[in-house]
């Protein structure tokens, strides 16, 4: 890329700032720039620093700024009204502080990475942020070993890609983790909108590669939504890690928007007192479930079931079933089967979508029910449950206690989690 047009903010840090005669002010310390929702971040401010033992800081305004050198700046200001103080320069948002050497979600590539320095446009005397460098050349430019380490690697090998190759992300392509070392989380509704085109599950898998501060500040940064599906995308001990970090109106929303069986799991792993806490903050009817969930052993079936699931009486026609589906598609179950219970609510047939699909609408539900009435009791086992769901290659099994009467469903991906975390865990003992 044209030098005329670009540098590295690394080039300019710590270059000197002078005035129209040029008379030595300072040192560049950092560069504010203002947001507005633009994609491009635009230099907004310049911060000076100067002094060895005793630092003093000075805002200028960038419209002061005349000259963007490459190894200075100067400035219109006079010198007389440029104030330095002890104090660190306030600002929203700038370069040094809250960008470089920070992690930040690559959008396209989907993957964390880490900023060694800032690629700037230079335009009409201002610097726009173009691309972030997360290469291994931005980190040797800012050590300032170019020179050298590019000499060892021509004599050593001439062709390699590391003379020519940039790793730059586009800054519209990037989702900062975390804004400043105060660890404050960088909402930008542009960002937001990226996040919403990665799949739950690949962003619950970046989640992994960070600390448990960066997890909390990354899954802040998504609309409420996108938490609950991420959520439950992660496996139970990073939810267990992170909720550690909400706050408990935070953790009682989730709890109360997710699957019953992942909440009951999740609440298990937690410290007793902890799962009390919540329990009390929890509506009296997701509380309930998740007590009756809780009492059950983890390796049944009763253990594994979620509450959630769609039912109308065995009086119902198709018109019925069609409307309930309409009215639940944000429904955190299974939609596509339907029980039919009596007035004790116990299960008196199953049907799918596929089954009265195109039936006429004043068809009798419970005509168009499965044949086989298939179901588990809630103290059978997972292998149990396994080999039903195989056995007539249903996706959904429904769980009922001794009177018959229906508890709950369990789907055939929480018994494949199920069935593998325990062949790992076996596998680990033999090793």
């Amino acid at each position: 890329m044209d030098r005329k047009f670009f540098l590295y903010f690394s080039e300019i840090l710590g270059k000197a700032v002078q005035d129209e005669q040029g008379r030595y002010l300072g040192k560049i310390n950092d560069i504010a720039m203002k947001m507005n929702g633009e994609i491009y971040p635009k230099a907004n401010s310049l911060t000076v620093k100067r002094g060895l033992f005793k630092r003093e800081f000075a805002k200028v305004a960038w419209e002061d700024v005349k000259e963007v050198a490459d190894d200075h700046i100067k400035i219109a200001a006079d010198p007389q009204k440029i104030f330095f103080s002890t104090e660190c320069v306030e600002c929203e948002f700038s370069l040094c502080r809250d960008i470089l050497d920070q992690q930040i979600v690559d959008i396209y590539n989907r993957k964390v990475v880490r900023v060694n320095d800032l690629h700037l446009l230079r335009a009409d005397n201002y610097l726009y942020l173009a691309h972030v460098d997360v290469g291994i050349r931005g980190l040797v430019r800012r050590l300032e070993w170019t020179e050298i380490i590019d000499w060892i690697v021509k004599m050593l090998a001439p062709h390699s890609p590391y003379l020519s190759r940039e790793d730059l992300i586009s800054w519209k392509s990037a989702q900062v983790l975390t804004l400043g070392r105060v660890k404050n989380v960088l909402r930008l509704d542009v960002a937001r909108q990226k996040l919403t085109k990665i799949p739950p599950t690949e962003l619950a898998d970046i989640m992994e590669d960070l600390n448990v501060f960066e997890k909390k500040n990354f899954f802040k940064s998504l609309d409420v939504n996108l938490q609950r599906k991420v959520f439950t995308d992660l496996v139970t001990s990073q939810q267990a890690e992170l909720i550690e970090e909400l706050d408990e109106k935070e953790v009682v929303n989730l709890l109360e928007n997710i699957p019953s069986d992942e909440a009951a799991d999740l609440l298990s792993k937690i410290p007793p007192r902890k799962t009390r806490q919540l329990m009390k903050l929890l509506e009296t009817k997701t509380s309930k479930k998740l007590s009756k969930l809780l009492k059950f052993s983890k390796n049944s079936a009763g253990g594994l079931m979620a509450t959630e699931y769609l039912y109308l009486p065995q009086t119902a026609f198709v018109k019925d079933a069609m409307q309930k589906i309409k009215e639940n598609t944000q429904h955190p179950g299974n939609i596509y089967y339907i029980y039919l219970v009596d007035e004790q609510h116990r299960l008196i047939g199953v049907t799918t979508v596929k089954n009265f699909i195109n039936c006429d609408l004043e068809m009798p539900l419970i005509e168009t029910k499965i044949l086989n009435n298939i179901f588990v009791r809630t103290d059978d086992s997972i292998e149990k449950v396994a080999l039903l769901l195989e056995k007539y290659k249903f996706n959904v099994i429904p769980v009922l206690n001794e009177e018959n009467i229906l508890q709950g469903v369990i789907t055939i991906d929480d018994v494949m989690e199920e069935l593998i975390s325990l062949a790992w865990r076996k596998y680990k003992e033999k090793i």
